[in-house]
This record gives structure tokens, C-alpha cells and sequence, in this order.
């Protein structure tokens, strides 16, 4: 018997653009499409609003929790990039990180080893921010040439040198951000053996001219895989869905989980030398006849799906597009559960 996704409606009437868990998924944090930042914490078998971090004066576009150091990242429209920190009172305290851009930052991820990060910008370039201990601040380099339009995602390689990016001008490239004194010498060398920064290791298009949406690597990093506007997945070669995909990760070194549009998440298998879309993960179900006509379901599902009318509903968890996947509960290199979260103010855990 399939065991049921766990499903929570955190917001009513207003999308979630992002989440991060914290490194015992106890807690979660998440951009309520505003320039705040809310965290919830579990209790029970619902979450509860425990904190608001209202640093940023624009749209909140993306952030990261580091599991090891429990520190949050967080960029936005307004240019932004701040590190919280939880201090011994137990409040979130802010650190400023000038990113030395013109245009709205658009992604951000910390490294495998949570010593730097990186922040895709709308300004034609990637900033890798690391912290100064001399100064007390972080600093910030940027990797610009030949990044031609807004960069829309990031993701590291696992051994915290390579980058790669994905770009509005169609194209995935892999990056090396190394930073001296920081990295060691790269022990993989399938991307490359010198490697210093700015390095372009890979470039890779999108043959029907879809913008690239999110980037990720395999466990071992010997695979890159991307999802563009065009609804395809490519791992070298192009798997479509149907709608535009905007959000994937790697669950095993063979084994992919995307989702978009479609509203439901997709998985993608390697079997022998090719890649193939496999399964659909939300299987759908029958409408229940219980009670769904009352006034307050009625007005939470037109709320949530912004319709004036309740007569479509879809035969997915989720009622409007998955903006973002993340590993919820791993074993190795594999996930065994991932969450999603989307337009419809919803947060789902999913098991494989």
C-alpha cells in the first residue's frame, strides 16, 4: 500500500516561494511571497509560526538553512544577502552581506562545507560570498564572463569547488568558485584538474530555447542535470513532461525528482545508458464526498488557487505550480523522503 504524502497548508491565499528545513526538520523556514522570512516549528502533527525575520525590504527570493553551522541565508529583490544567526536569547540576529549588484538577487545556496556561498543575481553574474575573519564581514567575488542574462539558479558540486548555474540567456554552466585559502585542490578531475576562479568547466543549451530554471548534481557530482522552461529535464539528453519544469534534485546517483507546472513531481531514472521519466510520483485520487461544500473550504480553495469560481479542482496534493523541492530525510547518498512547497501555500513530504 502506498503511504500517503504528508500535507500542510501553511498559508492561505498566498504562495510560498521557497523553504529550507533546519538539520533535524524540526523547524522550517520559508518566504511567505513577501520580504519576510517565517519559520515554523513542528508540533505535532502541524507547525506553528515561531519566528518572522523582517530584515529585507523587498521580495524574499530564496534562502538556505546550513545544517551544521544552523545559519540561514537569505536574498531578495532588494539586492540583498543577510546571514542570521541564532544568539543565546534565542532571536535570529542579522549580518549584512554587500553583494555588490545592480539587479534583484534571485538564488542562494551555501556550500557542501557551509564556508561560503553562493548567490545568483539578475545582474549578469554569480556572487561567492565567504566570511572575513580579519575584517569581521563577509566579502563577496564575482564570476561574470559568459553569463549573458539573469542567472536563476545555483548548486554546488559536492567537494565545494564547481558552481553550477543555470541562466536565463538557456544555458547550464558548471563554474569553479575557488577561493584560496578556503578550498583544497579538487580531488574529482572530471570537470577539470586547474581550476582557478571564474574557471567555465561545462556549458550546456537548450536546443528548443527554454530558460534554464534550477540546476542540480548527482551524489558523486559526475552528473549534471537541469530543467527549463521549454518542460523538459536534461542529463545530456532531453525528457519532457508536458508544462514547463521548475525545481529538481538528485534522490540517488541514478534517480531524479522534478516538478513545475504540472503540479505534481516527476521521477526520472537512469536504466542502462539512458535516462527516462519513470513515474509520476503524485498518483491523484478520487474526490472524497465528505464535507467540501462548507463556506470556509469553499473560500480557502478560491483563496488558494486565486479563482473567482471552486468548479476545477485538479487530481494532485498540490493545486497550483511546485516552486521548490528539497531533500527531507536522506540515508547515504540517497533520499528516502522530499518536501515540496508551491503557489498554493502548501508544504508536502513525499516518500520514495
Amino acid at each position: 500500500m502506498t503511504v500517503p504524502p504528508e500535507v500542510h497548508q501553511l498559508l492561505h491565499g498566498v504562495p510560498i516561494t521557497c523553504h529550507s528545513f533546519n538539520q533535524d526538520r524540526s523547524q522550517v523556514a520559508v518566504s511567505p511571497s513577501s520580504h519576510e522570512v517565517h519559520i515554523y516549528r513542528k508540533t505535532g502533527s502541524g507547525w506553528a509560526l515561531a519566528h518572522v525575520l523582517a530584515e529585507h525590504d523587498k521580495l524574499v527570493t530564496s534562502l538556505d538553512w546550513a545544517a551544521a553551522t544552523n545559519r540561514i541565508v537569505s536574498c531578495a529583490q532588494d539586492r540583498n544577502a543577510y546571514v542570521w544567526t541564532l544568539d543565546g536569547s534565542g532571536a535570529w540576529k542579522p549580518q549584512l552581506v554587500l553583494l555588490r549588484i545592480n539587479r534583484a538577487a534571485t538564488c542562494v545556496r551555501w556550500s557542501p562545507r557551509e564556508d561560503k556561498f553562493a548567490v545568483a543575481t539578475g545582474a549578469r553574474l554569480v556572487a561567492i560570498a565567504h566570511f572575513d575573519v580579519d575584517n569581521d564581514w563577509y566579502i563577496t567575488k564575482h564570476i561574470r564572463k559568459p553569463i549573458r542574462s539573469t542567472a536563476l539558479s545555483v548548486e554546488w558540486h559536492p567537494e565545494n569547488i564547481l558552481l553550477a548555474v543555470g541562466c536565463a540567456d538557456m544555458k547550464a554552466r558548471v563554474f569553479s568558485a575557488y577561493v584560496k585559502g578556503i578550498d583544497a585542490k579538487a580531488a574529482n578531475p572530471v570537470w577539470g584538474e586547474k581550476l582557478p576562479f571564474g574557471t567555465l568547466c561545462g556549458e550546456f543549451g537548450t536546443s528548443n530555447g527554454g530558460w534554464v530554471h534550477d540546476v542540480a548534481f548527482s551524489p558523486s557530482g559526475n552528473i549534471l542535470a537541469w530543467v527549463a522552461h521549454d518542460g523538459n529535464a536534461r542529463f545530456f539528453t532531453a525528457l519532457t513532461t508536458g508544462l514547463p519544469l521548475n525545481t529538481l534534485a538528485f534522490v540517488a546517483e541514478d534517480a531524479v525528482v522534478a516538478a513545475g507546472h504540472d503540479c505534481v513531481p516527476f521521477l526520472f531514472k537512469m536504466t542502462g545508458s539512458q535516462w527516462e521519466l519513470v513515474d509520476r510520483i503524485d498518483k491523484g485520487s478520487s474526490k472524497s464526498i465528505s464535507n467540501e461544500n462548507s463556506a470556509m473550504d469553499m473560500f480557502k480553495k478560491m483563496a488558494s488557487r486565486a479563482q473567482a469560481t471552486t468548479d476545477v479542482e485538479l487530481n494532485s496534493q498540490h493545486q497550483n505550480t511546485i516552486t521548490s523541492i528539497r531533500p527531507y530525510l536522506t540515508q547515504g547518498d540517497r533520499v528516502l523522503q522530499f518536501s515540496t512547497s508551491g503557489v498554493d501555500g502548501k508544504l508536502i513530504i513525499w516518500r520514495l
